[in-house]
């Protein structure tokens, strides 16, 4: 090996070292993550305890819980697909409650052709789970109130068009009128840290072979 190629060997030594540095944290994110899920389900799997007075978004994500009291008939539809059924509405709806309180319950889907199905204002016992879904971004379009059709699920803006508590229960057993509940659980967390890390140590596999195709031009050249 001459003196001219030595730098270029410690670059390309420097380079997939960094890259394969940057694999292997991301292998020690996808356990760190693992693990975090891990706690969500175990948390949405919990036994249900009652809605608390005030709920914390930030503290109740996920918080089981069970609601005694009567649909009004209060609601609103978000549109929804599903795999291998097309499309239909989650069906969002206001409880009031045994104690006067007014909050939301996504009681579930309902597919396309059954939206207009009429649904009884009954009384119910909801057990599910606390969510404030972050479903919202700039490319959401604003709800068809004539419609009243929504494209997410934005807590805060369903309970003020429902005059609610912005409180929202995902039920999990059902709720009566055919409604099929869609439970909350971890699926829609992203988990991507085992591709990021086969994408770094691919290019690390990537840069060393192109050092060394570079270091054996420059000996073809010296020789």
């Amino acid at each position: 090996m001459t003196r001219r190629m030595i730098p270029f060997l410690l670059f390309g030594l420097l380079g997939a070292a960094i890259l394969i540095g940057l694999g292997t944290w991301q292998m020690q994110r996808l356990e760190w993550k693992r693990g975090i899920l891990d706690q969500i389900d175990a948390r949405i799997g919990a036994a249900p305890v009652a809605l608390p007075a005030t709920p914390d978004p930030a503290q109740d994500t996920f918080l089981p819980v069970t609601a005694s009291g009567r649909f009004t008939g209060e609601g609103i539809e978000v549109l929804v697909s599903r795999k291998q059924i097309g499309a239909g509405v989650r069906v969002i709806q206001v409880l009031q409650t045994d104690d006067g309180r007014r909050i939301l319950v996504d009681r579930g889907f309902v597919p396309e052709a059954r939206r207009k199905d009429p649904r009884s204002a009954t009384t119910a016992t909801v057990t599910g789970n606390l969510h404030w879904p972050d479903e919202v971004d700039s490319y959401t379009p604003d709800p068809d109130l004539g419609r009243n059709l929504w494209f997410a699920r934005d807590v805060p803006a369903m309970a003020t068009a429902l005059n609610s508590e912005p409180v929202l229960i995902i039920a999990r057993s059902e709720t009566g009128d055919g409604i099929e509940p869609m439970p909350v659980d971890s699926s829609g967390i992203p988990n991507d840290h085992l591709n990021y890390a086969i994408t770094w140590y691919s290019l690390a596999v990537v840069w060393l072979g192109m050092t060394a195709l570079y270091l054996w031009r420059i000996r073809q050249r010296n020789h």
